[in-house]
C-alpha cells in the first residue's frame, strides 16, 4: 500500500489541486461552507498520505525530517479544524518535491551504452589455420585474430602482419586515424577504416584499455556521492527544534490550540518551494539558451568551480582536421592541385579528404599506375608524369631537392603542430600542405570570460603529442597542458585535482572522456558527442555551442545565489512568525497564513526573475 500511495504521488498532487480549487471556488464563489471544508479535507488526506508514509520511512531509521514536521502540522490544522491550511501546506510541499525529483532525475545509460559498443565477435585462427568467427568471450591472450576493414579491434594486442589506419577516438579521442603496421599496438574497440591486419591478443576481456574504460565510469559514478541538500542539514535540527518548542509550549501554557499554530508557523513553505524554484527557472533558462543541467546539485557544485579541464578534440578544436597552411613553389599551383586532387580522389588515406575538400573542384587526370610506399606516401603516374605525395622521407626517397625556403616552410609547419603533405611533380616539390584540426572560433575570447567569472585553472589533457598540445595551449592562454592521456591518465589527473581540494569541471565529447566526465565535480559534455559522454555528464552543451559553457557557469552563479536567497527569505519569515506568537498580541492564525502565502509568493517571484537572467556586459557573448 505504501508503495502504491508513492507511485501514484504525481496523481495525487493534481487531484488535491482540482480539490483545493473547489474548495476555494466553494467558500469564496458560492458561499458554500460544506462543499469547502469536504474538499480542504480530502485535499488534505489525500496530500498528507505520501508524507506520513515518507515521515514513518525516515522515523524507521531514526531520523527526523521535515516529513514529519509537515504531518504533524496538518494533524495539529485537522485539531483545530484548519482544513484550508492543512490542504495548502500538502499541496505545496508535495508540488516542490515534483518539482525537485524532476529536474535531478538522472537516469543515466552510460554503463549499457559503453557495453554495447565493446566488440561482440573476432575472426580467430583455429589449428588447421582457418579463421573463424567466435565470440569475444572465446578468445585468449596469445590468440591469432583477423580484423577487415570496417570491423572493431576485439582486443588489445600487437599487429603481426598488415598495414592500415584505425580510428583510435573511442581511446584517445583523436579524429586523425593512425597508421598500424607490424610491431603497431592496436586497442579494443578501435575500428579499422581501411587496410587488413593480423594481430595477436596482448589483453582481453575486462583486461583491455576498453574494458578498463567501463570499470572507471562504473567506479567514478559509484564514489559520486550526492551532497546532502541544505534543507536537509536544515531540518536535522530545525524540525526537532520546532517539535520541541511546541511540546515545551503546551506542557506550560496547557493550550493546545497555542501549540498547534506554532506547528503550522513553523511550517517552512516558502522554504519547500524557494530552492526547487530557483532549480527550475535556472534549468528552463538553461534549455532556452542551449545549456542542459541535470539536477540542483549541479548547479552548486557547477557554481563554485575553480579549475575547468578540457578534452581537446571536439571540445576546444573542431574535431575534424582541415588544411590550415599551404605554400607554392611553383607558378602554375592550380595544375598541381589538380595532379594532387586527381591522385588524393583514389585514396582512402585519413588526410586524403582534407584536401580534396581544401581543393574543392578542379581538372581531374587519369590515374594509370599507384605505389603506396609503407609509411611515407603515394607515387603516382598521373597523365604521363611521376607525382609523388607524401612525408619528407618520400621526398627523400624520390630525389626531390627541398630548398631553404622549402626546409624553412616545413619547420615552420611542424612548429604549428600540422600533419604535412607534400607534392612533388617529375621530381620538383610543387605543394607544401600543413593539415591539422582547428581551434573553435570564439573558444580564446571565452575562456578568458571564464577566467572573469572567477575560474583560476583551465588545463587541456589530450591523447595527441604533447608538442600540438602545448600549440593549443600557447593560443589560448590555458594554464596547464599535458598531452599522450589516455583515460587513465585522464582520471589520475582529476583525481589529483580534487585531492588538492579543487572543485573541478571536465569537458569533453568522447567515450574515452566518459570517466573523467564522472569522476569530475562536473562532467559537462558537447551535445554533438558520442551518447554516452552526454548521458555520464551533469551538464550537456547543445549544438557544441561552446560560447554557452560561458552562460552556463554565470547561470549556475546567479542560481546559487538565488537559492540562498530563498532560504534567507523563508527562514527570516518563519523566525518572525514564531517570533510573533510570542511577542506580539495581533498575531494570529489568519494573519500568519497571509504572511506564509505571502511568502511563498516572494520566493516565487524571486526564482522566476531567472528566467529572465542574461550574462552582464563584458561577459556576455554578443
Amino acid at each position: 500500500m505504501q508503495r502504491l500511495v508513492l507511485r501514484k504521488k504525481n496523481h495525487i498532487i493534481l487531484i488535491s489541486a482540482i480539490l483545493i480549487v473547489v474548495g476555494f471556488i466553494g467558500e469564496l464563489g458560492f458561499k458554500n461552507e460544506a462543499v469547502a471544508v469536504w474538499s480542504f479535507a480530502i485535499a488534505s488526506v489525500l496530500g498528507a498520505a505520501p508524507i506520513a508514509i515518507q515521515a514513518y520511512q525516515a522515523l524507521k531509521v531514526k531520523v527526523v525530517s521535515i516529513d514529519v514536521l509537515v504531518t504533524i502540522a496538518v494533524i495539529g490544522a485537522f485539531i483545530i479544524k484548519n482544513f484550508e491550511e492543512s490542504a495548502i501546506v500538502t499541496f505545496l510541499f508535495l508540488i516542490g518535491a515534483f518539482l525537485e525529483q524532476r529536474t535531478l532525475n538522472k537516469t543515466r545509460s552510460a554503463i549499457k551504452e559503453l557495453t554495447e559498443m565493446a566488440p561482440e565477435s573476432a575472426f580467430k585462427q583455429m589449428e588447421n589455420g582457418e579463421f573463424e568467427e567466435v565470440d569475444v568471450d572465446d578468445v585468449d591472450v596469445g590468440d591469432i585474430l583477423l580484423v577487415k576493414t570496417g570491423a572493431k579491434i576485439p582486443v588489445d594486442g600487437t599487429v603481426l602482419s598488415g598495414e592500415g589506419h584505425i580510428n583510435e577516438a573511442s581511446i584517445t579521442g583523436e579524429s586523425v586515424p593512425v597508421g598500424k603496421e607490424k610491431d603497431s599496438g592496436v586497442y579494443a574497440g578501435t575500428i579499422l577504416e581501411n587496410g587488413t591486419l593480423q594481430i595477436v591478443a596482448d589483453r582481453v576481456g575486462e583486461d583491455t584499455t576498453f574494458g578498463r574504460i567501463i570499470e572507471l565510469v562504473e567506479e567514478a559514478q559509484d564514489s559520486k556521492s550526492e551532497a546532502e541538500r541544505f534543507i536537509d542539514k536544515f531540518s536535522k535540527y530545525y524540525t526537532p527544534a520546532v517539535l520541541v518548542l511546541a511540546a515545551i509550549v503546551w506542557l506550560f501554557s496547557r493550550d493546545i490550540e497555542l501549540a498547534i499554530t506554532i506547528l503550522v508557523l513553523g511550517c517552512p513553505g516558502a522554504l519547500v518551494i524557494g530552492v526547487p524554484v530557483s532549480n527550475v527557472a535556472g534549468i528552463g533558462n538553461g534549455a532556452r539558451h542551449g545549456v542542459l543541467l541535470k539536477g540542483s546539485e549541479v548547479i552548486g557544485d557547477f557554481s563554485r568551480v575553480d579549475t575547468i579541464v578540457f578534452d581537446k578534440t571536439g571540445t576546444l578544436t573542431i574535431g575534424n582536421p582541415k588544411v590550415a597552411d599551404r605554400e607554392f613553389y611553383t607558378g602554375n599551383g592550380e595544375e598541381a592541385l589538380a595532379y594532387l586532387a586527381s591522385v588524393e580522389n583514389e585514396s582512402d588515406h585519413p588526410l586524403a579528404k582534407a584536401i580534396t575538400e581544401h581543393i574543392g573542384d578542379t581538372v581531374s587526370y587519369v590515374i594509370e599506375k599507384t605505389d603506396v610506399v609503407k609509411g611515407a606516401g603515394i607515387v603516382a603516374l598521373v597523365a604521363g608524369r611521376r607525382v609523388a605525395i607524401g612525408n619528407a622521407a618520400l621526398m627523400e626517397r624520390e630525389i626531390v631537392h627541398l630548398t631553404e625556403k622549402a626546409r624553412a616552410d616545413i619547420a615552420r609547419f611542424e612548429e604549428n603542430g600540422n600533419s604535412l603533405v607534400l607534392t612533388a611533380i617529375d621530381g620538383e616539390l610543387k605543394v607544401l600542405m600543413g593539415i591539422r584540426d582547428q581551434i573553435r572560433p570564439g573558444v580564446k575570447e571565452d575562456l578568458k570570460k571564464l577566467k572573469k567569472l572567477g575560474v583560476k585553472n583551465l588545463v587541456v589533457l589530450s591523447g595527441d603529442n604533447q608538442g600540438t598540445v602545448d600549440l593549443v595551449a600557447r593560443e589560448l592562454g590555458l594554464t596547464e597542458a599535458h598531452g599522450h592521456m589516455l583515460p587513465g591518465d585522464k582520471s589520475a589527473y582529476i583525481e589529483a585535482l580534487k585531492a588538492k581540494k579543487h572543485i573541478v569541471a571536465f569537458v569533453g565529447d568522447g567515450v574515452n572522456d566518459s570517466p573523467s566526465l564522472a569522476l569530475a565535480h562536473i562532467g559537462i559534455a558537447m551535445g554533438s558527442g558520442t551518447d554516452v559522454a552526454i548521458e555520464t555528464s551533469d551538464v550537456v552543451l547543445m549544438n557544441s555551442d561552446f560560447s554557452r559553457l560561458v552562460h552556463a557557469l554565470g547561470l549556475t552563479k546567479a542560481t546559487a545565489s538565488n537559492m540562498r536567497q530563498n532560504i534567507v527569505i523563508a527562514v527570516g519569515v518563519v523566525l518572525f512568525l514564531l517570533a510573533s506568537v510570542f511577542f506580539s498580541e495581533w498575531m494570529n492564525m489568519s494573519i500568519g497564513m497571509f504572511v506564509h502565502e505571502a511568502s511563498i509568493l516572494v520566493v516565487i517571484l524571486n526564482g522566476m526573475r531567472l528566467l529572465r537572467y542574461k550574462l552582464k556586459a563584458g561577459i556576455r557573448r554578443d
